[in-house]
């Protein structure tokens, strides 16, 4: 089992070049960084996790200009997104945005995918209702793959509609790079039981994540898909003990640094990466 790490991706964070680097060094294999375009000032949806929501999720910066930094800092890290917001973009400059990423970090981009939590905020974007927004994220990924793999891409669908059109560069994995799903509810496994090439869901939305991981093979395996490999997201400080039950789990690759003691302090991302670096060779 792999270790990734992600952070919040702040202006007063470590610089994505610096901590890839770092990340490398010690022997993580990837680095997750997740968007949100921004906040509505509103505010009417309620923070997930419950209470206020912490100030760092308003000067999260561009996690493509971040990562490309992160490439270009390193030889064989994985920059992943964890998660992008697909349906907050216009779909044919995300197509150019990962591929081109794709293509200049040597093959090494991770897609994970995710439909948010702020309602007002996919209303300032598109006109999908809430609703259907799984539906509108596996129409969004299927019109990425269409100019990912076809030279004259063509989609006609419910929310996304382009006729033949030329776009490039194609990514440098093919025939795309992975798309993780990042979610942890019935509904979304339900996608990524169907869509998905990765499931990536965070372990604190799942409860009891060995019945729930049992219950997704059981599905994948009822759909035709085999054994799709699994992220796990931890939150907090997970033990070296819950570390290993993941492995046993078979799950591929446990991403750290969601809401770990002290996350709020930019100078605690290294040492908390540090902690679980000397973790790194005993779970592979």
């Amino acid at each position: 089992m792999r270790l990734g790490f992600s952070t919040m991706n702040g202006p007063d964070d470590v610089r994505p070049d610096v901590l890839a680097r770092a990340l490398e060094e010690r022997g993580y294999d990837s680095l997750w960084l997740g968007e949100h375009s921004h906040i509505p000032a509103s505010r009417k949806t309620p923070y997930p996790s419950g209470g206020e929501m912490p100030h760092n999720y308003v000067t999260m910066m561009d996690p493509f200009v971040s990562l490309t930094m992160a490439a270009m800092a390193t030889k064989e890290l994985k920059v992943g997104t964890g998660v992008c917001l697909a349906l907050e973009h216009d779909i044919l400059d995300l197509a150019k945005t990962v591929a081109s990423l794709d293509v200049m970090s040597g093959g090494r981009v991770l897609f994970g995918v995710g439909v948010g939590w702020n309602e007002e905020e996919l209303a300032n974007h598109r006109p999908i209702p809430w609703s259907a927004r799984y539906r509108g994220l596996e129409e969004a990924v299927a019109a990425l793959r269409a100019l990912w793999t076809q030279h004259d891409s063509e989609f006609h669908g419910e929310f996304y509609d382009f006729d033949a059109a030329w776009s490039f560069p194609k990514p440098l994995q093919q025939p795309t790079p992975p798309v993780l799903l990042g979610v942890g509810g019935k509904l979304g496994t339900q996608h990524a039981v169907r869509w998905a090439d990765e499931w990536m869901p965070m372990d604190i939305a799942l409860g009891n994540v060995e019945k729930k991981i049992g219950k997704f093979r059981e599905a994948a395996e009822a759909a035709g898909r085999g054994d799709i490999p699994i992220t796990i997201v931890a939150f907090g400080d997970p033990t070296i003990e819950r570390l290993h039950e993941y492995k046993e789990l078979g799950v591929v690759r446990v991403v750290l640094g969601a809401q770990y003691k002290g996350w709020h302090d930019p100078s605690s991302i290294i040492p908390f990466a540090d902690r679980y670096a000397a973790y790194i060779d005993e779970l592979r």
